[in-house]
């Protein structure tokens, strides 16, 4: 009797029941759906380890949205952001004129975010006992593509007369070029036709070049008479193994040694940077990319410094923030380098 009610309920509330299971499967698809939110990031190996301080700590926050962040350089990051393969891009100098006309053809805009400073460090071998201290005009014998020094006696007549052995980022890198401009600077050729053409800087044919930061620090931790740069915060960590370089201001003629003071006031000239991220107008009002640039910039003072950066000012931080709200498109630098602080840059009063 029991038996035969139930088979009797049962029947009575199979429609119901297939619509709460179909509702339930709605609701579990719905979820998984969210689950499988996907934020694309790539670009510096520079600012790489605050984006992705920002992502770990976004994941902890938001556990729906997986936040994948790589590194392709700053050239790699911007043909990837421009060809819509990623909603950020990570920069360690503003988007060129080629760049923005890439984005242009692929019909992307974007808001330009400065996020932290970094400064460049020049290092040497820790067993390097006579390089001091070195100018801009002497990092240019050293570094340059045309008639680079083969020996250190050729920089400095008091030094060694020992080969240099030169270790670069790879050309792809936002470091390689912010180097490159400030240090080398671009050269005017002259043409068959009587006329000028400008030269793009490059750092000597025979370097050794490398994406990999770490084959950098193995290349000059090796060799008595080598030389090398990256990023600050690369140095810090390796700064058992390695020597800095205190550069010359061309301004002041003061040697300065790069760390979070000297960096974030500019005394370390000319090899101070603001780092940014670049961030895709349609993704910017997708829920998930608005929350973690939110998130990003909320945090970047405290996780900048933390894996090693310098952070902007409050006042800068409010600023870019508000650029953000207002989705104010495109880049302030034109297109090159500029010397102008970020302050005056983002309109900061």
């Amino acid at each position: 009797m029991i038996e035969k009610t139930l088979i009797r309920t049962t029947k009575k509330h199979s429609a119901f029941l297939s619509t709460m299971i179909l509702g339930i499967a709605a609701l579990s698809v719905a979820s998984c759906g969210k689950a499988k939110t996907q934020i694309l990031i790539d670009g510096s190996s520079t600012v790489y380890p605050i984006t992705e301080a920002v992502a770990e700590e976004y994941r902890k926050a938001s556990p729906n949205v997986n936040v994948t962040v790589g590194i392709s350089g700053t050239g790699g990051g911007f043909k990837k952001f421009c060809n819509k393969e990623t909603q950020i891009s990570d920069a360690s100098r503003p988007i060129k004129k080629s760049e923005m006309e890439a984005c242009q053809k692929g019909s992307i805009e974007f808001i330009e975010l400065p996020v932290a400073y970094d400064g460049l460090a020049v290092i040497v071998n820790p067993n390097n006992k006579f390089v001091k201290q070195l100018t801009v005009e002497q990092l240019k014998k050293i570094f340059d593509y045309n008639g680079p020094a083969k020996t250190w006696k050729e920089v400095d007549p008091s030094f060694p007369d020992k080969p240099i052995k030169v270790y670069s980022p790879g050309q792809d890198s936002g470091t390689y070029d912010y180097f490159t401009e400030v240090i080398i600077g671009e050269r005017k050729v002259k043409q068959p036709d009587g006329t000028e053409k400008k030269e793009k800087p490059r750092v000597r044919s025979d370097a050794a070049f490398s994406e990999d930061d770490n084959v950098l620090v193995t290349g000059v931790a090796g060799d008595e008479f080598a030389i090398g740069f990256f990023g600050l915060a690369y140095y810090e960590e390796n700064a058992s193994k390695l020597k800095v370089v205190p550069v010359v201001n061309p301004k002041t003629k003061t040697a300065v040694v790069p760390n979070l003071e000297t960096v974030k006031s500019g005394e370390y000239a000319p090899l101070s940077r603001p780092l940014f991220i670049y961030v895709e107008k349609a993704a910017a009002s997708r829920e998930d990319v608005k929350g973690f640039v939110d998130f990003y910039l909320k945090n970047s003072a405290k996780l900048s410094k933390q894996v090693g950066y310098i952070p902007l000012t409050d006042a800068v931080y409010a600023a870019i923030t508000k650029r953000f709200a207002d989705k104010a498109l495109g880049t302030v630098y034109g297109g090159e380098h500029s010397d102008k602080s970020l302050e005056t840059l983002y309109s900061v009063k």
